[in-house]
């Protein structure tokens, strides 16, 4: 019986939930398989759910994930006094001519179409980004207002970035900014 070395167990488990990122980015929830994933981080199926236990448990782990770094819910923005204009430049700048659409965005839109999935991002979304934008707001209707902010992120990520619509990806980037910038001042309060 031939034995095997020992696994790095912490490297398995990022080997597999980078291929797993990859491949909901692309393919979405319902598209990207287990059998995919594990080959992507080199390893078998029945690894992925020895770690993860199921493949809903592994879309909320990398959902999660892709929340760690937010780029126009950064605290640079969030405590800004010019919020309104530098979130309005953060989402122009991520959506710009050659940029690489943001993978919890590519996530989202691909799996939209799967009710399992649409649940574990909203639950992310719910956990993670609803509460840290309606606390940097305050106010009445905080939840809502910071529920539009991320419609309209959203709205200008897959108008601009991924259905190319030509009066948004060819617009002249500070008019863009100039645009959106009182939309968000609206929103933020």
């Amino acid at each position: 019986m031939k034995k095997h070395p020992p696994r790095d167990a912490a490297a398995t488990r990022a080997a597999i939930l980078a291929s797993a990122r990859r491949a909901f980015a692309a393919k979405g929830y319902d598209g990207a398989g287990v059998r995919e994933i594990a080959a992507g981080a080199g390893v078998t199926a029945m690894l992925v759910n020895r770690y993860f236990g199921s493949k809903e448990k592994l879309f909320a782990e990398v959902c999660a994930a892709t929340m760690d770094a937010p780029v126009i819910l950064a605290d640079a923005n969030l405590s800004s006094a010019a919020r309104a204009r530098d979130m309005a430049r953060a989402l122009v700048g991520l959506t710009g001519p050659g940029a690489a659409p943001l993978d919890g965005f590519r996530i989202m839109l691909n799996s939209a179409g799967s009710k399992a999935a649409a649940g574990i991002g909203r639950r992310a979304i719910e956990k993670r980004y609803q509460p840290l934008l309606a606390g940097a707001l305050g106010g009445v209707h905080a939840g809502e207002r910071a529920a539009l902010v991320f419609a309209l992120v959203a709205g200008v990520q897959a108008m601009r970035q991924t259905m190319g619509l030509k009066a948004l990806a060819d617009a002249d980037p500070q008019v863009l900014e100039t645009l959106l910038t009182p939309l968000f001042e609206k929103l933020l309060g």
